[in-house]
């Protein structure tokens, strides 16, 4: 008689295990009609959060500030959901086509419930990350790029083409920049300066690099100012062929978002011969250079020439006058007030 009850219960409890399990299928198939549509809902409400956040990421990078590791995960997740639920939409009208009785019942059970499963899925997923898209902040400052401070004289003369090179500098398409002039206009000094406010200003930039080129063109010279400031300075590398330096130089920088100062060009030199990858916009990378030509930045393919000149007349006696002051100026009679 044991047996038999025993029989009974687990009986039961099967078909009652058995109606919960048809009941838990039927729930996807009679739900769609609800589900589907508020997934197409979260769908839209997902992309605007998403094109949200990357606006606040493209303000701050556009002042160089770094987005977060969280904030790109979290951008890179909702991209994936978006793909996916985009997908579930677009199948949707094929599943529904396949409902009948109201919808709570399909031409096609199992497909219908596990495409109604997948969306319920989904509408949880995109929910639960849309709670985690309120930012309080997306990005931060950057890491001053290693670079070499070099001494310079204080002149406040060359500060408005300093801020033009900087902002090419900023400028996502613009690779190479060259800097052109009359010798003594103060093209070094500029380039110094920029070298220094690399180490003051926010910066995407892993390294920035200094080397004089001069009338003396010499590629090992230049290859081994690079070597230092990437590692490579010992004897056993200053000892190698200028190309086995170049594959060196070119298999450290590439993997880096680099800035190369190159002062005083007299003619044309040759990336590839030195080793440096040449900017792009897909590598992020910088050249800027000095040279007293014209011809000599079309020739280095500068996307941007600046030329760099004496003051006006007028500019440099406000600021002689600036720095005399006036009891000196009062004082000498040769000078005119």
């Amino acid at each position: 008689m044991d047996n038999c009850c025993s029989v009974q219960c687990s009986f039961e409890n099967f078909l009652l295990r058995g109606w919960d399990f048809i009941v838990g299928h039927a729930n996807y198939v009679c739900k769609l009609k609800q589900t589907l549509p508020t997934l197409s809902d979260a769908l839209q409400e997902l992309r605007a959060e998403r094109d949200d956040v990357l606006r606040k990421v493209d303000v701050a990078e556009q002042r160089l500030l770094k987005r977060l590791e969280r904030v790109q995960l979290w951008l890179s997740k909702a991209e994936t959901m978006i793909i996916e639920a985009e997908r579930l939409v677009a199948d949707g009208h094929q599943q529904m086509n396949n409902l009948y009785l109201g919808g709570c019942a399909s031409k096609s059970c199992l497909s219908s419930y596990k495409f109604g499963k997948k969306v319920a899925k989904m509408l949880l997923e995109i929910n639960d990350h849309m709670s985690k898209g309120a930012f309080e902040k997306v990005a931060e400052d950057q890491p001053a790029a290693s670079v070499v401070v070099r001494p310079v004289e204080q002149t406040v003369a060359l500060e408005s083409t300093i801020q033009k090179v900087w902002s090419c500098i900023v400028e996502k398409d613009v690779g190479i920049i060259g800097l052109y002039g009359l010798g003594g206009v103060g093209k070094t000094t500029l380039l110094t300066k920029l070298n220094n406010k690399f180490s003051t200003t926010p910066n995407d930039f892993e390294v920035v690099i200094w080397a004089l080129v001069s009338k003396d063109y010499d590629v090992e010279k230049i290859q081994d100012r690079i070597g230092e400031n990437v590692g490579y300075s010992d004897g056993s590398w200053k000892n190698k062929s200028a190309d086995q330096k170049a594959i060196d130089i070119y298999g450290i920088l590439s993997n880096k978002r680099f800035v190369v100062l190159l002062d005083d060009l007299w003619q044309r030199v040759d990336l590839n011969q030195v080793g440096i990858p040449k900017p792009s916009q897909e590598n992020g990378s910088k050249l800027i250079f000095t040279t007293r030509s014209l011809e000599i930045c079309g020739e280095m393919g500068a996307r941007r020439k600046i030329k760099v000149q004496c003051l006006e007349p007028e500019t440099a006696w406000e600021l002689f006058q600036d720095k005399v002051g006036d009891e000196t100026l009062n004082s000498h009679p040769d000078i005119p007030n």
